[in-house]
């Protein structure tokens, strides 16, 4: 993917000028570290960034920049993604499933915190040295997100208790973590996780050093914004209630919301059939927009004409299709666009920078080619 090193004052600005006819993501750094800045401010305890929702190397730069030093890294490319952004960063390993090589790779870049879920995964560990954190990650049947992880990944209550004492007993510093689901916008899944913690470290017998909180957090899609805050304030209190006494320090890993706002995708109206009733983008399913087949549709979507002017018109609900020729590449039904959009004219997304650029194919020569970095993005 071809970078602009250009900063453009606002997407319409470069969309004017430059007219392209193949989708372009625009990053402004200015969103994404202040957004840094807001759980850094607002999360009690070490915030890093989950890589797997963004790894552009633009990206790590400007979260370096504010401040942010520790990674949740999920392979060994993550790995060296972040080596090369900040070579003395802090790695945590929270994919609890691990190949032998894979664990050699993690113990070459100096992974400090790692995550298991399973007895025979723990047992593959043995090489990791004994001042490493080895987290116990746990799930339980919690409502309240767009999908859950827990039907891949941890342990059930009583299985994080027998681990958490096994990685106690052989000499690593003991933690435990979860991950309420994607897109989690109710602040009491994170009460009930904590509340299962420190039952789990209870019955353990083991004192944690940390717990994580997961990701999860929620970006803005549709409506208002999620409050963040009144999560930050969830995890605070249930914390402190439930562990009265020698509270494990906090960490959590955002991803989707440490990203999103800080991107626009732009994707170009190629045509229209029906009056209107089916439209063509130049991006789908297959490109930027795969998030969206899994998450649903977005209502943060305007569209401008070639010139940068705003399409006004009443909003009426179209069927969407993707440029590939397969015909999997459609959008949720339902995708509400002005009535004076023309052919030619550009759908300008927000919220777009997790799970876009980083799961984004070129199947039938197409997806996501260039990234334009602006100073801000108007009408947003």
């Amino acid at each position: 993917m071809q970078h602009l090193s250009t900063p453009w004052a606002t997407p319409e600005t470069h969309l004017s000028r430059i007219q392209p006819d193949h989708p372009v993501m625009y990053l402004s750094p200015a969103v994404l570290q202040a957004t840094a800045r807001r759980f850094q401010q607002g999360f009690d305890g070490l915030v890093t960034y989950a890589v797997k929702a963004n790894d552009r190397a633009e990206v790590l730069a400007n979260l370096v920049a504010a401040g942010v030093t520790t990674f949740d890294v999920a392979s060994p490319a993550e790995m060296q993604a972040v080596r090369t952004a900040l070579p003395d960063a802090v790695l945590h390993y929270n994919n609890p499933v691990r190949s032998e090589i894979e664990i050699a790779a993690g113990i070459a870049h100096q992974v400090a915190s790692w995550s298991v879920d399973d007895g025979t995964e723990l047992d593959k560990l043995a090489a990791v040295p004994k001042s490493c954190e080895i987290s116990v990650r746990f799930a339980l049947p919690v409502e309240g997100a767009a999908y859950d992880f827990g039907e891949k990944f941890g342990a059930s209550k009583n299985e994080a208790i027998t681990l958490l004492q096994r990685v106690a007993a052989q000499g690593w510093v003991p933690s435990l973590c979860f991950h309420p689901g994607t897109q989690c916008e109710d602040a009491n899944a994170w009460a009930r996780y904590i509340e299962a913690a420190a039952d789990i470290a209870q019955q353990a017998a083991v004192p944690l050093a940390r717990l994580n909180v997961g990701g999860g957090f929620a970006a803005h899609r549709n409506g208002q914004a999620p409050d963040l805050d009144v999560v930050f304030k969830t995890i605070r209190e249930t914390v402190d209630h439930v562990f009265p006494e020698g509270a494990p320090k906090l960490i959590c890993e955002p991803g989707r919301a440490m990203v999103s706002e800080a991107f626009v995708l732009a994707t170009r109206v190629k045509g229209m059939k029906q009056e209107g009733r089916i439209v063509f983008l130049n991006d789908g399913i297959y490109g930027g927009l795969v998030d969206l087949r899994d998450m649903g549709l977005m209502d943060r979507v305007r569209v401008v004409s070639e010139d940068g002017t705003e399409r006004a018109g009443p909003g009426k609900a179209r069927v969407v299709f993707g440029p590939t020729c397969d015909s999997l590449d459609r959008l949720p039904d339902g995708l509400f666009l002005p009535d004076d959009m023309q052919t030619g004219d550009y759908l300008l997304i927000a919220g777009m920078g997790a799970y876009s650029v980083a799961m984004s194919t070129v199947f039938n020569g197409y997806g996501l080619h260039d990234v334009a970095t602006v100073l801000s993005f108007s009408g947003h």
